[in-house]
């Protein structure tokens, strides 16, 4: 099984290490992942600079890949058309630190990266962990790692990847797995003004989550279930639903 490694935290984050000696107990991996935290870069790529290129070692120097100076999808693009030999049958992204739930997936780097690779007719999975506190990402990497093998086995339908979630809590406390659709999520957002030393204003942007009522069947409220989400996404963006009634228009 081969395996292509990235998340949006950055190649040094604790989860990606994680994933990846976790997957190594499968099938080889080889680590395509930014060189800093591109958190929230969505599907962008890279078209007006260039793109860094470097090899990179984890500090025990067992653990080797490609430290890349742009976004994850940058990492996939460049990976599958340049830096990897034989395409891989897996593109998996994360483990990221944080949740990717809802309406998140259209912003997350994490998500984006799955899809790129899903994009390239790939099997794809973007992993996350439903915390920005806790550094255990041990029950993650092992469920991911098990999907992965359970994929291999039974495939996944063109053009769709899935979005995982997993509770930041033990294995004995996870109550099993949800498939699951997103949810809502909004954020009440806030810009803050600062001035810089020059004098010239410029705003920070923070912003805290808004609790929707959600379905049964999301993945917010499986999450809040204690269990596992795992959703399937695919990336055509059409809503069919109204297209007869566009045609009505006579535009």
């Amino acid at each position: 099984m081969r395996i292509l490694l990235t998340n949006d935290d950055g190649i040094d984050a604790t989860g990606i290490q994680v994933l990846w000696q976790e997957l190594l107990k499968i099938g080889e991996v080889v680590v395509v992942a930014p060189d800093a935290e591109r958190s929230a870069a969505s599907q962008a790529i890279t078209v007006h600079s260039p793109i860094r290129v470097d090899k990179y070692c984890a500090s025990d120097s067992r653990l080797c890949g490609w430290r890349i100076g742009g976004t994850p999808a940058d990492c996939v693009k460049i990976a599958l058309e340049t830096l990897v030999s034989a395409t891989p049958d897996f593109v998996v992204s994360g483990i990221n630190h944080g949740p990717n739930l809802g309406t998140d997936v259209l912003y997350s780097g994490t998500v984006s990266a799955a899809i790129e690779g899903s994009l390239h007719g790939i099997p794809s999975v973007a992993v996350s962990l439903d915390s920005w506190k806790s550094s255990d990402f041990k029950p993650a990497a092992e469920f991911t790692a098990k999907l992965l093998q359970d994929i291999y086995q039974r495939s996944l339908p063109s053009n769709t990847l899935l979005n995982v979630n997993v509770p930041a809590l033990s294995a004995e406390q996870i109550d099993g797995v949800a498939i699951t659709k997103l949810g809502v999520r909004q954020y009440a957002n806030v810009f803050e003004p600062r001035l810089d030393p020059r004098g010239r204003t410029y705003y920070w942007m923070g912003g805290e989550v808004v609790e929707n009522v959600n379905d049964a069947d999301s993945d917010i409220v499986a999450i809040n279930k204690s269990k596992i989400s795992v959703t399937p996404i695919h990336f055509d963006l059409t809503n069919y639903g109204i297209m007869e009634t566009l045609k009505s228009w006579k535009l």
